[in-house]
């Protein structure tokens, strides 16, 4: 049984709960191994103190999750079956009736909890099981540190392939494709989010996507992306010139990159999350883009591309060796050009280590 688990049930124990309901695919990847998206369907993850975990999950899951390596139990049923009430069945046999539950309360929908509640009437549910993956997942083990330098990796390859792709008259949309195709030839089947490129001032709106506008010379080029490795992902941005861009694009160019530069240098045990957003924040303010830096600098990384903890104003969580977070300064300026260079790192003993190596210093394309 994976060490994770093992913590999840001593927590249960210590904290006189008596089952706990996992749904989020990424929570129930962090445990088994195995990730599906269910979509419509139930999928989840019981857990209990004393009693040996399962997996419910549709029928059409269930050798996907053997094959996956997941050794105990695992359930399954066929889409004309009550989910909730077959998995009832299942949980009273184990466990009798579990008064006390842990649920991830950031994701369980309002029907699956009124569903599990209708099968167990005398329910409590105490404890936010989110707040418990936050912390399980903050600090990530050496192995972890492997998967995610290794998407990283593909993340490079991922540059690679856009900067080529890159033509005249060609849309940001044909350029995403051509990306996608060269990862799904080299064997990365998924991407950690929709891949985004954005040229001129289309790019001075952070989470726009890619749309039909041809890329046309002397303007910037943001381009977003990252893949998923063995369950852990990568996640990285770049802007670059197609042609001679105006000199205030170069201009927010520059100043954004010093402040990446600035935070990436700062970056350490010891620091809060506020301050090192502040390091950032100072620079690009300064240079009179203050108000175009309209989001924090990071995020946490590690199973999905946004996890704990959010490198911001007011968060004064002190880093510490093994976190990963994105350092991913931005500025936005509507009608003119957007500008954002990102990577995600980890906190070393002494300072820090990106996961994506591709060069920042402006890349020019003829």
């Amino acid at each position: 049984m994976k060490k994770q688990l093992l913590a999840l049930k001593d927590y249960l124990a210590q904290n006189g709960l008596d089952a706990a309901y996992i749904s989020n695919p990424t929570d129930i990847n962090y445990f088994t191994g195995f990730y599906s998206d269910p979509v419509e369907r139930i999928l989840a993850l019981l857990v209990f103190p004393d009693k040996d975990p399962f997996i419910f999950a549709p029928q059409l899951e269930v050798e996907a999750a053997k094959d996956a390596g997941w050794d105990q139990d695992i359930f399954g049923y066929l889409d004309h079956e009550n989910p909730f009430a077959l998995m009832a069945g299942h949980i009273k046999d184990l466990a009798g009736e579990p008064t006390k539950w842990a649920i991830e309360k950031d994701d369980m929908s309002v029907q699956k909890l009124e569903a599990l509640k209708e099968q167990f009437p005398n329910a409590q549910f105490p404890n936010n099981l989110s707040r418990y993956m936050e912390n399980a997942k903050l600090i990530k083990t050496n192995e972890e540190i492997e998967q995610l330098k290794a998407a990283g990796a593909e993340a490079d390859y991922a540059f690679s392939v856009a900067f080529k792709a890159i033509q005249e008259g060609r849309t940001e949309q044909e350029v995403v494709a051509e990306i996608e195709y060269a990862m799904m030839k080299k064997g990365v089947m998924h991407m950690s989010f929709d891949t985004i490129v954005q040229a001129g001032a289309n790019a001075a709106n952070p989470h726009g996507g890619p749309e039909k506008i041809p890329l046309k010379k002397d303007e910037l080029v943001l381009f977003d992306l990252g893949t998923v490795h063995n369950g852990y992902i990568s996640d990285a941005s770049r802007t670059v010139a197609f042609g001679q861009p105006d000199a205030k694009s170069l201009d927010i160019y520059k100043v954004d990159l010093e402040a990446q530069y600035a935070a990436m240098d700062a970056a350490k045990p010891g620091i809060t999350a506020a301050e090192l957003d502040k390091v950032a924040r100072d620079i690009i303010d300064k240079a009179g883009y203050g108000e175009y830096f309209i989001h924090r600098l990071g995020h946490g990384m590690g199973t999905s591309e946004h996890e704990f903890p959010s490198i911001m104003e007011g968060n004064d969580m002190v880093l510490k060796p093994g976190m990963c977070f994105s350092i991913e300064p931005g500025i936005y300026i509507p009608n003119v050009a957007g500008v954002r260079i990102e990577d995600c790192v980890y906190i070393t003993e002494d300072g820090c280590e990106p996961f994506t190596h591709t060069s920042k210093e402006l890349t020019y394309i003829k």
